[in-house]
């Protein structure tokens, strides 16, 4: 965790956005000595002054300088390392993601290094802390905002993953959830259902997916309040179960449910059994991002599938660009659009 001090501008003004990253040339220009000075005084090798020592160092600590990998010797001339951040492994979404990244990044030679932050935003600036003197760019999960990230990166390269690139300033690679509900609310209202729900899986704030659900859930011109949504604690199948619970408690006419996920869908579906509701004829299930767990359950769950794989190489292409000097992917380049694939559960 860094102090008030080093996550603000020489002379104390806060940053107001992405800086450029401290050179070695800039510590010694601002100390008045020569590079290898600097090196010597950073790396505590060789000979140098006291009081000239301590003038570098406080340099250091003004400009917020962090020593590249390659002036330590820590890797190999050419040798790309990329920091990875996955909000939660045991999400069997993160880590075909993660594989994406690693087959893409592979082929490219680099290396990557992964950081599980548990969905906790102070483990994100943790992460963040190690990963700008580790790695030459990040790409990842946040729920920081940008001026937090901007501060901890230290003018690192970042890709944000599953943030359109209209929601942030970075570079970023999206999902077209507004695409994916237009397929899978149509599905269902087809098949009858006029009473919709969704057990949704953003607490903090009405994210993509339950804008997307709510703006087609209007556009069929089907009944639509808070009632109709209940909140599902954590991505998995528990969140997913307890939210159902309420949700049939709130509003027992419903005949469909979309779950933010598959966990959280599958989480509903147990419910809805407990409850003495059949799926799909009682109840139909509709999830969100195509794990091959929804082919195991039974019924198999219908879903809207992601191609996760791509999602994680895509990020690695927007760092080769970041990296190149190039401008990155935007529009419907930069996002990944879902598929629906139906099955029995609805």
């Amino acid at each position: 965790m860094w102090t008030d001090e080093q996550q603000r501008e020489p002379g104390g003004h806060a940053s107001d956005g992405p800086r450029r990253r401290a050179t070695i040339h800039d510590v010694a220009q601002l100390a008045g000595v020569s590079r290898q000075t600097v090196s010597r005084a950073v790396n505590d090798k060789g000979e140098i002054d006291p009081d000239t020592k301590a003038r570098v160092l406080e340099a250091v600590r003004m400009l917020d300088y962090r020593p590249s990998r390659f002036a330590r010797g820590l890797v190999r001339k050419g040798t790309v390392t990329a920091g990875l951040v996955i909000p939660d492994l045991m999400n069997p979404f993160f880590p075909e993601v993660a594989a994406g990244v690693l087959e893409a990044a592979e082929e490219r030679g680099w290396q990557v290094v992964v950081w599980d932050t548990r969905t906790d935003g102070a483990k994100e600036r943790e992460a963040l802390g190690v990963l700008s003197h580790q790695a030459d760019a990040v790409m990842g999960y946040f729920k920081n905002d940008d001026e937090v990230l901007a501060r901890y990166l230290g003018g690192l390269p970042l890709v944000l993953l599953e943030r359109g690139p209209q929601q942030t300033r970075f570079a970023a690679v999206g999902i077209d959830a507004a695409a994916g509900l237009e397929q899978g609310i149509s599905h269902l209202v087809r098949a009858g259902h006029r009473r919709i729900g969704m057990l949704d899986g953003d607490r903090l704030t009405p994210g993509p997916r339950r804008e997307a659900f709510l703006a087609e859930v209007r556009r069929h011109g089907l009944p639509v309040d808070d009632g109709w949504i209940a909140m599902s604690d954590g991505h998995g199948v528990a969140g997913g179960e307890a939210a159902m619970e309420q949700l049939l408690d709130s509003r027992p006419q419903l005949t469909a449910v979309f779950g933010f996920n598959d966990l959280i869908a599958v989480g509903a579906m147990r419910a809805a059994r407990r409850r003495g509701r059949r799926v799909p004829e009682d109840l139909a299930v509709l999830g969100f991002d195509g794990l091959s767990l929804g082919e195991l359950v039974e019924p198999a769950l219908t879903t809207l599938r992601l191609d996760k794989r791509r999602l994680g190489r895509l990020a690695v292409e927007q760092v080769a660009r970041l990296r190149a000097g190039e401008k990155p992917l935007t529009g419907a380049d930069a996002w990944v659009a879902p598929e629906l694939v139906v099955r029995a559960s609805a």
